[in-house]
């Protein structure tokens, strides 16, 4: 399928958290010829179901999604990675005369998806290693202040205690000699798609703060403190590695180890989560070219589809 500017089209599916999009995605899938490529920097982990949201086993049978359960929780994934492996999975696709369906909430790997990636040196084990030796001494802020001295403009951006992002921009300038935020900005992409672009968005943010917080209450009553009782159980896990700095996951964590009553747990994973949506509606006001449609307006699917069918005619 390719339109009149001789590329294939591709599809992105953005949005908030809880807004609905695995439910538009298995709709839009049924009705057009295309195939669900995951774009979530959560459901990527392995046996990290509930807490995910993760589609259940009914919903992966007929509308098959790729880029789930791809890792183990122990493992780091990064929208590098992430760009490493969906590209050959939308050549395939296209090649087959299907559309990929792009689908998440994890705006930064869309972000590397479309304007491309700096180059950036390759992790180091040993620098890395002597980074978390001194964090597990001197604690994760020290080590942001430290950063604020050498690369003021990436301190910035990350908090105090964003271990993962804190060392990988330690790391970068110890191995480039130069700041990282110097490094960004100079990649660009020319994705051989034309891209069609759909924003769902609530009408309210109270609106969406109910369905987050009924949805963190779910998970609860699905046994999300089981689950991660049992990743605990499996894999050699610790409360610093990204997995399980995955909202919700965290909360459940701190329960577990007594540091945080039921009532804690669940506020404290729903205001991360709220938090989240509204990391993520940040980048959305800034998102140039995707069309917008209310998440709660009744004929959603009818009128997402109709102005799919559209695009993807032309």
């Amino acid at each position: 399928m390719t339109g009149k500017a001789g590329r294939p089209p591709a599809v992105f599916l953005i949005g908030p958290t809880a807004s609905g999009k695995t439910d538009l995605a298995v709709a839009l899938a049924a009705r057009f010829p295309l195939e669900v490529i995951s774009v979530d920097s959560a459901l990527v982990y392995r046996d990290m179901d509930i807490g995910t949201a993760k589609p259940d086993a009914a919903t992966l049978a007929t509308c098959p999604h790729h880029l789930i359960d791809v890792v183990d929780p122990t493992e780091r994934y990064s929208a590098g990675r992430f760009r490493d492996a969906v590209l050959p999975l939308m050549a395939d696709i296209a090649a087959r005369g299907r559309v990929p369906l792009l689908v998440g909430g994890t705006m930064l790997y869309f972000k590397a998806l479309k304007d491309g990636l700096d180059e950036l040196p390759a992790a180091d084990p040993a620098i890395r290693a002597e980074i978390e030796a001194r964090a597990a001494c001197e604690g994760w802020p020290a080590l942001h202040a430290e950063l604020a001295r050498l690369d003021p403009v990436s301190a910035a951006r990350i908090k105090p205690g964003d271990s993962q992002r804190i060392e990988r921009a330690l790391e970068v300038y110890r191995l480039a000699g130069r700041p990282l935020s110097e490094l960004h900005g100079g990649a660009g992409a020319d994705l051989p798609y034309r891209l069609i672009e759909i924003a769902l968005l609530p009408p309210e943010r109270a609106v969406l703060h109910a369905r987050i917080n009924a949805r963190f209450r779910a998970m609860l009553e699905a046994g999300l403190v089981d689950e991660v009782r049992r990743l605990r159980e499996r894999y050699p896990l610790g409360p610093e590695m990204p997995s399980m700095r995955c909202v919700g996951y965290r909360q459940a964590w701190q329960y577990l180890d007594g540091e945080i009553d039921a009532e804690r747990l669940f506020e404290t994973g729903a205001a991360a989560t709220r938090q989240l949506a509204k990391r993520q509606l940040t980048w959305l006001r800034s998102w140039q070219g995707a069309e917008a449609f209310d998440s709660l307006r009744p004929d959603l699917v009818e009128a997402v589809s109709a102005w799919l069918a559209a695009r993807l005619a032309a």
